[in-house]
């Protein structure tokens, strides 16, 4: 059925259809961009508290998850004896069609808010009683619950900083929750909520198993509750990438599960299921340069287990401590360069030191240049913390390579922790 320009019915269609073009553009998210895909995967990516005491690097997260929450929260955990491990589960958990298992892992992916006190001097002065203020959205998953609290994991940089964190659940409720632990170097997290507010909770699955071209699914909240479990669909792109990240205290290198599933700001910390509605990964970062599309990244099942159950026993990570903070020589002002040979280009460069730590103790000065732990060579910080991390272990005694008044000496250095 033809209409006229001038009917009456044709002119309201017209009109009606414009609406929807300018809600559409009123509501279409600006893009986001991180310049240099090269030299932002060298920069890094995440952000994290090391015990190292590093330098901070904070810039990524700000241009990568403007509305995410960041900081530190200075929170304590809570104990609960009544805490079971979690373990990576063989069985499916539907054997339903993809909309049925979608559904059923739904109910367990939950939004957080983060909320945090608004820094204004002028209101600080005539208002001595500040509120909190909303500062980001994330995502989270329910994955275990006892007779008095249900457990969320999340990413760290979702609830870093919180003076309150906010959930809203699969049914529209709300409820305040308590952190449990943080670990910002793998940038995960627990929080938990009052256990009667839950009904369902995810499994882990076994993210070993995982091939490329495996099918997978994002869960999550992008840009907000107001998409509430969006589910996307992709495929495993790769398995075991090894990123570069710049983090709150320094560069680290991460293992992560990369999908072409869309992920985007608001699905930090939700989850990555196969068809099985395992989770195999929390979804956790995304390249988004300009012409770049589909490289988002999710921490492996495997590795965020152990991690969870730490943080839940524990509130925190046992790692070495050294008690230095470095710099990457490169990134060093060639004026402090004193008695390096020319042909020395790699290496850290200790910018300080706790006087109560085992790096005092083993003699490190300030301006000292780690080339080398065990005879592993050390070309940068992200070296230095992996082998102190991934190598060693509290108690263990380290040779140091050192450059020193443009001389190589060797200190010992006994780990402790902090």
């Amino acid at each position: 059925m033809d209409f006229r320009e001038d009917d009456e019915l044709y002119v309201e269609g017209e009109s009606l259809k414009k609406e929807v073009r300018e809600m559409e553009q009123r509501r279409k998210p600006k893009r986001q961009y991180v310049k240099g895909f090269a030299s932002m995967l060298a920069a890094g990516i995440i952000g994290s508290a090391l015990t190292l005491g590093v330098l901070p690097h904070t810039d990524y997260l700000d241009k990568l998850y403007p509305n995410q929450a960041q900081g530190g929260s200075g929170q304590t955990r809570s104990t609960n004896n009544t805490v079971k491990p979690v373990t990576a589960k063989a069985t499916a958990v539907s054997t339903g069609s993809i909309a049925d298992t979608v559904e059923q892992i739904s109910k367990a992916i939950v939004g957080i808010v983060n909320f945090q006190q608004q820094n204004n001097n002028y209101f600080r002065s005539y208002n001595s009683s500040q509120e909190s203020v909303e500062s980001g959205t994330g995502s989270g998953v329910i994955f275990q619950k006892n007779n008095d609290s249900a457990f969320i994991v999340t990413n760290n940089h979702v609830i870093e900083g919180a003076t309150k964190l906010e959930v809203s659940l699969y049914n529209g409720e709300k409820t305040t929750a308590e952190v449990v632990g943080t670990d910002a170097l793998t940038d995960l997290a627990v929080i938990k909520i009052d256990a009667k507010y839950v009904t369902s909770k995810a499994q882990f699955g076994d993210s070993s198993t995982l091939r490329p071209g495996d099918q997978v699914y994002a869960i999550g909240n992008p840009l907000g509750l107001n998409l509430s479990r969006t589910v996307t669909q992709g495929i495993v792109s790769a398995t075991n990438r090894s990123i570069p990240v710049s983090t709150s205290a320094g560069d680290w290198e991460t293992n992560v599960i990369q999908t072409d599933a869309a992920i985007n700001p608001g699905n930090s910390g939700g989850a990555l299921i196969n068809p099985q509605g395992q989770v195999i990964g929390i979804n956790s970062l995304k390249i988004s340069e300009s012409g770049v599309e589909g490289l988002g990244f999710a921490i492996p099942s495997n590795d965020l287990i152990p991690i969870v159950n730490q943080l839940i026993n524990n509130g925190k990570i046992e790692r070495p401590y050294l008690g230095v903070g470095l710099a990457d020589l490169n990134q060093v002002s060639e004026m402090y360069w004193q008695g390096v040979p020319e042909n020395i280009s790699k290496g850290v460069m200790v910018m300080n030191i706790d006087p109560n730590s085992s790096a005092a103790s083993a003699g490190l000065q300030v301006n000292d240049i780690i080339v080398s732990m065990n005879g592993t060579e050390i070309a940068n910080s992200s070296d230095l913390r992996k082998y102190l991390y991934t190598k060693a272990k509290t108690g263990d005694e380290l040779k140091l390579g050192v450059y020193r008044d443009g001389k190589t000496i060797t200190l010992n250095v006994k780990l402790t922790e902090k």
